[in-house]
């Protein structure tokens, strides 16, 4: 059994180019796959390795300017989910494009797992979930407004346009692991926003603390790695992630005429062009063949 750990961390980093070798040579050596992204303003992502690899990389980074605090989740899977480890330089480690948001100087409320369910259910609580329209498609919290974003750097124009929707209502946000919220809080907070809340440790911690019977959840959960969702208990769930636009397919998309593996999906249909299908078709014929000899496909 391999251990999944989604972390992320908000510090000063003066030089982020400089940790990315030390991290990519460390991950190597503990068989630890995944993605992190450094910026300036800290570290993100989602590894999955071996308990003792898993364990050097999270002291190393615990050991970088400022993250000794470090928080991460943690979730079993059988195979690995990720085809490789790769460590990016960004100028954002989740992207809004708002320059002047700095999670540093303040966010809003933090609210444990065992104390949400009582909040969002208050009459006078707006719960807004942060995610992208095809995350929020699979599950969500009752009653949660979508969006309908396609990326995390549209959510501050959506605000702006429909910010007069819960004039004298407390906010309450939410997101797969609490990054997305830890800007768009302090976003808020910035437009006047006098009550603004988040989950603590986001869906994931939720799943993994609140039992199945005291649960406002509805779906499954995304996640960005091979396993696409989860679901109470962080259990792996039953969907699938589209080659092409890699949105989640669930059992009935995959039923769905429109769907091809590796190729197309119900959502992208009408997306792309006819050398692209031939292109992600060429990929996925490369990917099986890779898979019968028992080899990584470097795509994957």
């Amino acid at each position: 059994m391999l251990t999944v750990a989604a972390l992320y961390h908000f510090t000063r980093f003066p030089d982020p180019a400089a940790l990315r070798g030390p991290l990519v040579d460390l991950c190597a050596s503990q068989g630890v796959k995944g993605s992190l992204l450094l910026a300036r303003e800290g570290i993100n992502g989602t590894i999955a390795g071996p308990r003792p690899g898993i364990d050097a990389v999270l002291a190393h980074i615990r050991a970088l300017p400022g993250c000794a605090d470090l928080d991460w989740k943690e979730s079993p899977a059988a195979t690995m989910p990720f085809g490789k480890m790769k460590v990016k330089l960004k100028r954002e480690i989740v992207t809004m494009g708002q320059p002047d948001v700095d999670p540093k100087a303040r966010v809003g409320h933090y609210v444990t797992p065992s104390d949400w369910n009582a909040l969002i259910s208050s009459p006078d609580v707006a719960v807004i979930d942060t995610r992208n329209d095809y995350e929020v498609s699979i599950g969500t919290f009752a009653g949660a407004v979508d969006p309908g974003t396609r990326s995390f750097s549209q959510f501050p124009a959506w605000w702006d346009a429909n910010k007069e929707r819960f004039h004298n209502k407390r906010i309450a946000m939410f997101c797969t692991g609490g990054i997305r919220c830890e800007k768009s809080t302090n976003w808020l907070l910035q437009q006047g926003v006098t009550e603004v809340f988040h989950l603590k440790g986001g869906i994931l911690k939720y799943l993994e603390e609140v039992p199945q019977d005291r649960s406002l959840w509805q779906g499954e959960c995304f996640v960005f790695d091979q396993r696409v969702s989860v679901g109470h208990g962080l259990v792996p769930g039953n969907l699938s992630s589209c080659g092409a636009c890699r949105r989640p397919v669930t059992p009935e998309g995959r039923a769905d005429p429109t769907y091809e593996e590796g190729v197309c999906c119900p959502a992208c249909k009408d997306e792309y062009a006819p050398e692209d299908r031939a292109r992600f078709r060429e990929r996925q014929r490369q990917m099986k063949l890779a898979e019968a000899r028992g080899e990584p496909h470097l795509g994957a």
